[in-house]
């Protein structure tokens, strides 16, 4: 993707406004009020949030200007979703729908060719999901789905995976406070095991060493092999928190083992 420039689609991204956490809270009470020029603000407002995102994608040599119209898209279907009751801060819920909408375009015009017939099952899933999710405040099983557009749940998986794009184990998925969750955070450590790597190099010493709550998010991270989410849940702790307070032992373990 060619690097930025101070002008993308005609917005000169040098002078886009930025809006406070209150004037967005205001600018979204007038928007679900059906006010228009709320609703302009509120998206002008919020191109930096896309800039952000498109950003991820710099190695897809795709056109930045592109890249901002679908961006612009997803911001503007968060923007019409956005549920103010559920206390989520907008660029928490809005981000995954840019990316989304991302992603999308990259695949329709993805080197590896999908049938036409292949990604109308898939989008017609993906639209039924979210009507689901938006619907129910859930997400819906492969035969709740099934069931919505008439198409057989074998067929639904195939066609899921046919659009998949490959990514990095170390692709963003969610930044708090300046910590960035990758996606190697979300994935459990199954292989190193208590009965493996942890015997072996003594670890149970270093663990000693560790403050209560350190120890316990150690064990149940690399003994019980619990994802971040899981840790988090169980203890009533941010993932962010889970993320630096594990970061903070590992170091701490590193620097006692290699005394």
């Amino acid at each position: 993707m060619a690097g930025y420039k101070v002008e993308i689609c005609g917005v000169n991204t040098a002078k886009l406004p930025v809006l406070s956490r209150e004037e967005k809270e205001q600018l979204m009470k007038r928007i679900k009020d059906g006010d228009m020029a709320a609703r302009e603000t509120f998206i002008k407002g919020n191109l930096r949030l896309v800039l952000s995102v498109i950003s991820r994608f710099s190695g897809s040599n795709e056109n930045v200007d592109d890249l901002f119209q679908v961006g612009c898209i997803g911001l503007i279907k968060a923007i019409d979703n956005f549920d103010m009751n559920q206390q989520v801060m907008f660029s928490t819920y809005a981000c995954p729908m840019i990316i989304g909408e991302i992603r999308r375009y990259l695949r329709d015009f993805n080197s590896i060719r999908v049938s036409r017939s292949l990604r109308d099952t898939a989008y017609k899933a993906i639209y039924a999901k979210e009507a689901y999710i938006r619907k129910n405040n859930r997400e819906p099983t492969v035969a709740e789905i099934a069931e919505e557009i008439g198409i057989a749940r074998e067929d639904i998986v195939f066609a899921m995976d046919a659009i998949q794009s490959p990514v990095s184990f170390y692709e963003p998925v969610y930044t708090e406070g300046g910590d960035t969750l990758c996606i190697m955070d979300q994935v459990s450590d199954k292989k190193n095991g208590e009965d493996t790597w942890v015997e072996q190099i003594a670890l149970g010493e270093a663990v000693k060493k560790l403050a209560k709550r350190e120890q316990r998010i150690i064990k149940m991270r690399f003994y019980e092999g619990k994802t971040q989410m899981e840790a988090a849940r169980e203890l009533s702790i941010s993932q962010a928190q889970i993320s630096r307070i594990e970061k903070a032992a590992l170091k701490t373990m590193r620097s006692y083992l290699s005394r």
